[in-house]
Formats: C-alpha cells, sequence, structure tokens
C-alpha cells in the first residue's frame, strides 16, 4: 500500500489547487482534522495541510485561468528534468517546466497524452508527504482514463509503473505499483472511465482516496459542510467501504475505511 517509504515512481506528494483557499481550510479541517500552515510570503499563498503537525498535503489558491479546482497527485523522480523529456518522447506534454522550490526539491506538471495532469517531485529537503495511510491522509490514487493499456504503457515507460490484475466483482482491476517497490508496494489502480457512471461525462483524471475511520460519517460531513457526494457509500469486498466526494469548490477525491483498518 501507499507509504511515506518513497521510491522511484511512487506517489510523493499531493496538493490542492482551490479558487477558495479558505473555504478549503474550513472544509478540509472539519473533515479531516487538518490545518493549513501558510509556506511563507516568498510561497505566493502556498502553504501544507497538517494533521497533527505532519504535513498531509499541500495546497494554494488559484484561478481560472489555471483550470478548475483540483487535487493533483505528484510522484517521485531522482531526475525531474530526465523524467520529463522521457514524457514528452512518450507524447505526453509538459505543462509546468521542471523547476527549483526554494532549495525544498524540484517539480515539473505533466500531462500524459489523454491530457490528465500529474506532478514530478524530485526530494530535497521536503522528501514528501510526512503521513500517508493513517485516517485523514493520502492512501490510494486511481488514474481515470479511457484506454487501460494506453495509459498503464505511457506511465510505465515515463515512471516505471507495473501492472497487475486483480479479481474484482465483475471484472479485474489493475493495479499499479513502482518497479523498485514490487507488488508490496502497490499504490493505486487504473480504471476504465467509461465503465464507472459516476464520471459520466468527465475527462480522465487521478482521483486520491483519503483514509477515515468511518466512510457514512465523513459523506454525512462532506455533505454538511457543502460538499458533494459523487458515489454513495459503498462496500467493496477485500479492499473497505468507499464513497466519492467534491468539496464545495468542486474538487474531487474519494474517502475509504480499509479492509485493513477494519480488521
Amino acid at each position: 500500500m501507499l507509504t511515506t517509504r518513497f521510491v522511484d515512481g511512487s506517489p510523493n506528494w499531493i496538493d490542492l489547487g482551490t479558487s477558495d483557499i479558505e473555504g478549503a481550510t474550513a472544509f478540509y479541517a472539519a473533515l479531516f482534522g487538518w490545518q493549513f500552515v501558510s509556506a511563507g510570503p516568498e510561497a505566493g499563498g502556498y502553504g501544507f495541510f497538517q494533521l497533527g503537525g505532519r504535513t498531509a498535503a499541500g495546497g494554494m489558491q488559484t484561478t481560472a485561468e489555471q483550470g478548475p479546482p483540483s487535487w493533483n497527485v505528484y510522484f517521485r523522480s531522482s531526475d525531474v528534468e530526465a523524467t520529463a523529456k522521457t514524457a514528452e518522447q512518450a507524447h505526453g506534454r509538459v505543462l509546468l517546466p521542471p523547476m527549483d522550490v526554494m532549495g525544498q526539491g524540484h517539480m515539473a506538471i505533466l500531462a500524459d497524452p489523454a491530457g490528465v495532469p500529474f506532478g514530478l517531485w524530485q526530494p530535497g529537503r521536503i522528501k514528501g508527504v510526512d503521513v500517508a495511510e493513517e485516517p485523514g491522509s493520502l492512501c490510494w490514487v486511481e488514474l481515470y482514463t479511457q484506454d487501460i493499456a494506453a495509459g498503464a504503457a505511457f506511465y510505465h515507460k515515463v515512471l516505471g509503473h507495473e501492472t497487475s490484475a486483480v479479481p474484482f466483482p465483475g471484472g479485474t482491476y489493475t493495479c499499479l505499483n513502482p518497479a523498485d517497490g514490487g507488488e508490496d508496494a502497490m499504490f493505486g489502480g487504473v480504471v476504465p472511465l467509461a465503465d464507472d457512471p459516476t464520471e459520466a461525462g468527465t475527462g480522465a483524471y487521478w482521483l486520491p482516496y483519503f483514509e477515515v475511520t468511518d466512510t457514512d460519517a465523513a459523506v454525512a460531513k462532506a455533505q454538511e459542510l457543502g460538499g458533494t457526494v459523487r458515489m454513495a457509500a459503498t462496500d467493496v469486498p477485500d479492499v473497505g467501504r468507499i464513497a466519492k466526494l467534491a468539496d464545495p469548490a468542486g474538487a474531487r477525491f474519494a474517502v475509504i475505511r480499509s479492509a485493513q483498518q477494519q480488521s
């Protein structure tokens, strides 16, 4: 599962770009217990969502020109420049060229051939998020895309992602793991966009999952706070109880009480 023992290709950072950072701060504080801490005046409004003093995510105010409110998943790269070049060779695009981030690390924002944005983070002083898999933190990511084979091939070439098929109600689920971590380091999956009615009319994208202690309580709390339920709480055998939500500004995410936590 997703951990903070980061290897190349594993998710190591996540951040929220939103039209209402104050509203997001209040929403996620009530939902996950996060506190927003500014990264300082030189960071342009960027800050950290912290859980008990540990960074669970980043966030900042964005404009309409930068796209709709969304969660952005970053993957570890030991060489952001080389990874960005590989992505271009694999018919991806560089949306934000590799850059140093105040000596904390190097980043870039790319898009896969289906147009899905994702980030790269090359660790410096900041290795990645400080907490994962605990309630209130990132525990899984899913790529929703029209073409699983093409998506898997791109991320394999660019980030070294390996896939495996896991039996699932109604078919199989395509799991992802980093090349250096093996299947024990599975961190996410690839889901056919057309097979999920909750994604009707949407483009391909990465969806983050956050662990919770009670999925139904999290759904009720999100609604109370002005969020939207995109998929009601549902039990998935041997996986856990999941729900898909959106915050009041429209940023999509999911919550899960994992089977591992239940046991």
